[in-house]
Formats: C-alpha cells, structure tokens, sequence
C-alpha cells in the first residue's frame, strides 16, 4: 500500500498516482507551460477575485474559438 506521489494523501495500489492526480498530470501532459501560467494567474487570488478570473479566462476562451470559427467560415465561402 502506498500513497500518491503528489498529493500524497490518497491511498494507490498500482500506479503512482491517485484518479485526481493523474488527471492533473494528464493537464500538464496536454497543456505544459499553460497549466502553471492559469494556476498562477488564478488561484494566487482570494475566492472572488478567482471567479471572476475564471469568467473572464473562460469568455476569452470563448471569443478565441469564435474567431476562429469567423475565420474559418470566410476562407470556405
């Protein structure tokens, strides 16, 4: 029996980390530089400032992905 290897809390029998874990390790896998960036920029604040980061972060994201649609639309016609 062991613990995990990050949170070191979370009892693991045959990986070195635990489900919640392993799926922050899967962020970092998918996102690298941008995950310390967001956690840095986000939870470096108290429980409002944090939401309303999270908001703006997340209706920035959205706007990207509209652009990008907008641009995609246009090449096609």
């Amino acid at each position: 029996m062991f613990h995990c290897n990050l949170c070191e809390k979370e009892t693991v029998y045959l990986s070195k980390f635990c489900d919640k874990c392993r799926r922050i390790k899967h962020y970092l896998n998918l996102y690298d530089e941008r995950v310390y960036i967001i956690l840095d920029s986000v939870l470096s604040r108290d429980n409002q400032k944090q939401d309303n980061k999270i908001k703006l972060e997340i209706n920035n994201e959205i706007q990207n992905l509209r652009n990008k649609q907008i641009k995609r639309g246009s090449e096609v016609d």
